[in-house]
This record gives C-alpha cells, structure tokens and sequence, in this order.
C-alpha cells in the first residue's frame, strides 16, 4: 500500500473496536485561476445592453403610436364608408339642407349643425368667464384653508356623469327656468332692438337656450381646473416682482399671468369647447329634440349627438347611413375647432417671440 502524501496530513488513532480515521483530511480544493475580466469588456457588455433596450423600447413606443393611427384612420374610414350612400345620393348640399324627413327619406344636417354649434357657443360664452374667474381667485385671492376644498370640489363636479345633469336639467333646472329665468329674460333683453327675438316664443323651459346653460355647468369644471393649474405654474418671483413694482391683482394676471399661461388657458377652452359639441345624454334632455330651425332661443332644436342618440335604433337603410354622416360632419368639426385653437396657440407663440 502506497502511503498517503504528506499534504493530506492523515492521522490515525486507536481504539477499541478496531482502526478509525479521526481526523478529517484536508480535502479544499483551490480553484484555477482564471484571467481577471477587463475594464473595456465590462463598459462594452453594459452598451450593448443599454442599445438593446434602447432598440426594443423605441420599437415599443412606435408601435404604440402607430396604433393610435391606425385607430384614428379605421374611425375615418368606417364613417366615410359608412356615410357614403347618403353623401352620393345628397352631395355636399347634405351639410345645408334643412330638411329631416325619414318617411321620405329627405336628410339634411344644417338643423343639427345649427343646434351643435349654438348649444356649444353659449356653454363657452357662460363658462369661460366664470372658468377664469374661478381660477383666478383659488391661485390668487383665495385663503389657503379654503383652497383644498374648493378645488375639490371643482373636481368633483368634473366626474358627475352626463346624465345626472341631464336629469338635473330636466327636472330641476327647466321648471325654474321657465317659471323665473325665461319671463325675466324675455322681459328685459327680449324688449331690445336686434337680439329681441332671440328671446321671444314659448316659456317652456326647454330648448336650445337651456341646453347651452346646462352645457355650461358640465364644461365649466373642466376649463376651471385646466385655468388652476396653468395659472399655478406660473414662477412666484414674476408675481413677486409685479406686486413689488406696484401692479394691482388685475395687472398681474393680464401682464404676467395670461401671457406665461396663453397656451394652457387656450387649450382649457378648446376642452371644453369639445365636451360640449360632443355631448349627447344632457342635451338629449333639454334641448328639445325638434327638427327646425327658429329665430328663437327659447325654441326646442336638435343637435347632432341627440339626433344620434334618438334614432340610430331604428334607422335602417339610407336613414342609417345619414346619421353615419352626421358622425363625420361632428368628426369634422371637432377638427376644424382643434386646428384653429393650434393656429391660435403658435400665433401667440410668434407674437410672444416677435416682440422679446
């Protein structure tokens, strides 16, 4: 028997039942040495792995984007396509014809129009002004323990669902309107050359004028929480330095506050301006849903989310395909209003560039 190599420093002992290893032997093993990894191979590992992040994440995002448009042509496409019987058989004279006679199958959109952008125009006309001053007094005037539950309370009128204004509208609202507001109304600027006969007709309590008040109250959350937080973000030391020259609250707010905020206020209104050409349950309730055109306010009217609203259900055939038009020409519309608002926000940019 060979002997055991002195490296492993066996040790034997004695005892009674006979031979037995008692001491363990040394058996680490030391590993190879391997070669050190350098400093370049390290940096070169973690580039190529931060391009390939960069790759998959770019490729991610673009997707993403791609499918927003390609969401936005199949919207298009399916209403041109589905509008088309209607556009052939009428042309553009669909958009100013008057007529809405589905036993005759005579359609026209100009009732619908009128009603949608006059509804719309009056929300804006009532809420803006308040928007702004609403805005203005929770960054500028308002005490701190009343400014969390004002703006609370600002948000919480923004998630009240459509129909419940509806239903307030209708049941709440026109009564009162047409017992008070409609006769003070017609008796004060009803009596004046001009717009007299905007006021004039049936207190009823429902129509086109009640439409557009209602509307107000639904837009008038959103544009005024959009208005505080652009006016919020406005530095302190431009107000500081104002008041400190002397300038009134009023001054401040039109020579610091609305020009460092124009894009954000205008894009404020253009929110609103869109909830409300596209509103339709509680303009649904108000306005009346009459198919004609009157010199009116008080007049019940149609708007085109209510017409949508009353008789996609039952329309078949070219009746259907008319109110798929009326879906585009409201398509159309909102496009037309969001351009013009970008028009406006990049002429005010030159005009702010031109002028430092």
């Amino acid at each position: 028997m060979r002997p055991l190599p002195d490296r492993l420093g066996a040790v034997f002992a004695k005892e009674k039942d006979g031979m037995s290893y008692t001491q363990g032997i040394d058996m680490s093993v030391t590993p190879p040495p391997t070669a050190p990894v350098s400093a370049d191979a390290r940096v070169t590992a973690v580039v190529k792995r931060q391009r390939l992040q960069d790759f998959f994440f770019h490729k991610i995002t673009w997707l993403f984007s791609m499918m927003v448009l390609v969401a936005l042509l199949g919207i298009i496409a399916s209403l041109v396509i589905a509008a088309w019987p209607a556009l052939s058989k009428f042309g553009l004279n669909f958009i100013w014809r008057v007529e809405w006679d589905i036993v005759n199958e005579e359609f026209g959109a100009a009732i619908a129009i009128f009603g949608t952008v006059v509804s719309a125009t009056i929300a804006l006309l009532i809420a803006v002004p308040l928007s702004f001053g609403i805005a203005l007094f929770l960054t500028e005037n308002c005490p701190v323990a009343l400014r969390r539950p004002l703006g609370t309370a600002i948000e919480l009128l923004a998630a009240v669902p459509s129909i419940i204004y509806g239903m307030f509208g209708l049941f709440i609202f026109a009564p009162l309107f047409a017992q008070h507001g409609q006769p003070a109304l017609q008796s004060t600027l009803g009596q004046m050359p001009l717009i007299g006969t905007l006021f004039g007709g049936a207190m009823n309590g429902i129509g086109i004028l009640a439409a557009g008040i209602v509307l107000a109250f639904m837009i008038l959350p959103f544009i005024a929480a959009v208005m505080r937080d652009v006016f919020e973000i406005v530095p302190p030391v431009l107000r500081e330095s104002a008041y400190g020259l002397g300038c009134t609250t009023w001054e401040v707010v039109r020579y610091i506050v609305l020009p460092y905020t124009q894009s954000g206020v205008i894009g404020g209104v253009m929110l609103g301006l869109g909830r409300a050409l596209g509103e339709t349950m509680a303009v649904t309730f108000v306005i009346g849903n009459s198919q004609r055109i009157t010199g009116s306010l008080f007049s019940p009217g149609s708007s085109i989310a209510s017409t949508l609203a009353n008789e996609f259900g039952e329309a078949a055939d070219l009746h259907i395909s008319a109110l798929f038009a009326l879906g585009l020409l409201l398509f159309v519309i909102t496009f037309v209003v969001l351009g013009l608002a970008k028009l406006l926000i990049l002429r005010g940019e030159k005009a702010k560039g031109s002028k430092t």
